[in-house]
């Protein structure tokens, strides 16, 4: 079994940073999705992909995975840059 380990990032549809803290341990699938004959739904037969944690550090997270033996990967957060802009720019 072998799982993610994230920081979610900010959400592009809202100015907000809400849930930007937590950091996610997330279970990688181990089945292909196919689609389903009748709805044409793409699905699986394995429930551990939808099973998604939440912890408030990056450390609780690797403690969790260590302990129940989850090979875990974790994926580095990328730095956060500001783009500054002045509405005067448009008109140059």
């Amino acid at each position: 079994m072998s799982a993610r380990i994230f920081q979610r990032p900010k959400n592009a549809m809202q100015s907000g940073r809400g849930h930007t803290d937590e950091w996610v341990l997330e279970f990688q699938s181990n089945e292909p999705r196919k689609a389903d004959p009748l709805m044409g739904w793409a699905g699986s037969g394995d429930t551990q992909s939808q099973v998604r944690l939440t912890f408030p550090t990056l450390d609780a997270a690797r403690a969790y995975a260590d302990k129940n033996g989850i090979a875990a990967t974790y994926i580095p957060t990328p730095p956060k840059t500001l783009k500054l802009q002045a509405y005067a720019d448009n008109f140059r």
